[in-house]
């Protein structure tokens, strides 16, 4: 029996690593979220439903909070942290602050619990972007890349910046306090319930209304990563003694593809004939991006399972008949 804490819990990863680890009824899960970007949405709904998973609407912002909790967790996912360009964009106070504080106080609250077993932190592929832009990096990339900051005044690098003070908080407070911990760097991952504002979505309602689809950056290629996949390689590496204190991609090596095929992939699970215009680069878009997975696959022997076309089937049907109703 495993007692679990999963912040951001009703986010798209949050509420698919709940619905897994529930699965099983010796587990029993908490689930924190603020619902500012998290939604009860039916699926999430089904998943509050089962015995072995409680719900607590709180703001892991406020040490007092921490204080209210038991301390009697495992394991803890932390997942709650300020995403998405928009936000990074607009609300780069926000970013800094809910991605900083609520892991250094998760640290501090775990600080007193006596059985915890792991902590995962969960970190981004955007963590590369600085070393990318300014001096380029080996693709498929390795944890071990050296991280460096793009222009420190700028909205866009609050995110990469957070990311990268948690990972510091990791391995800090994980040496001096004893805490157990693993990171992960999510890369390009896609499913049902991910929102609207990712590109498999945005192409969902692109090829449903039109026949002629333009396309930006279509020879430049990305490694997509399926829900089902991500979740399992995250359990995993948290539960796995090999795993303590280390760095991890999370990711899909083998289905690196360029964007125009990503296109036409889409376009066939849907069954529709279109054209592609082709349109320049965008700026600052990267050319490649791919994580080298090998660390994982020699550490616990993780490979992904689930083809492109597969997950995309999958997340089609999903979202079929959900297309008007957008949200982030």
């Amino acid at each position: 029996m495993a007692n679990i804490l999963i912040t951001g819990g009703a986010g798209f990863i949050g509420q698919a690593i709940t619905r897994r680890l529930s699965d099983n009824p010796q587990n029993h899960i908490t689930l924190i979220d603020n619902l500012v970007r998290g939604r009860i949405d039916n699926d999430l709904e089904e998943v509050l439903q089962r015995p072995n998973v409680s719900f607590i609407q709180g703001d892991v912002t406020d040490m007092a909070f921490f204080d209210s909790l038991p301390t009697t967790f495992d394991y803890i996912y932390h997942l709650a942290a300020v995403i998405g360009v928009r936000n990074v964009m607009e609300k780069p106070d926000k970013v800094l602050y809910v991605n900083a504080i609520s892991t250094l106080y998760l640290f501090e609250y775990a600080k007193r619990l006596p059985n915890l077993k792991r902590i995962l932190f969960s970190s981004t592929s955007e963590i590369y972007a600085g070393t990318l832009k300014h001096f380029g990096i080996t693709v498929p990339t390795p944890e071990t890349e050296h991280l460096s900051l793009d222009d420190i005044t700028s909205p866009r690098t609050t995110y990469m910046l957070s990311k990268m003070y948690g990972e510091s908080i990791c391995f800090n407070y994980g040496r001096l306090y004893n805490i157990p911990f693993t990171v992960v760097r999510y890369h390009n991952v896609y499913g049902p319930r991910m929102g609207f504002l990712h590109v498999i979505p945005e192409m969902f309602l692109k090829i449903r209304d039109n026949s002629t689809i333009d396309v930006a950056s279509p020879t430049h290629t990305r490694a997509f990563c399926y829900i089902d996949d991500a979740v399992t390689s995250t359990i995993l590496v948290t539960e796995h003694a090999a795993t303590q204190g280390e760095i991890i991609n999370i990711g899909n090596q083998a289905q690196e593809l360029t964007i125009r095929e990503l296109v036409e992939t889409i376009a066939k699970v849907m069954g529709k004939s279109i054209t592609i215009n082709e349109l320049p680069d965008t700026p600052g878009s990267p050319a490649r991006r791919c994580p080298d997975t090998s660390k994982i696959k020699q550490l616990t022997g993780f490979e992904p399972s689930v083809s492109l076309e597969e997950g995309v089937t999958t997340m089609y049907a999903w979202y079929k008949d959900r297309l008007d109703t957008r949200h982030e």
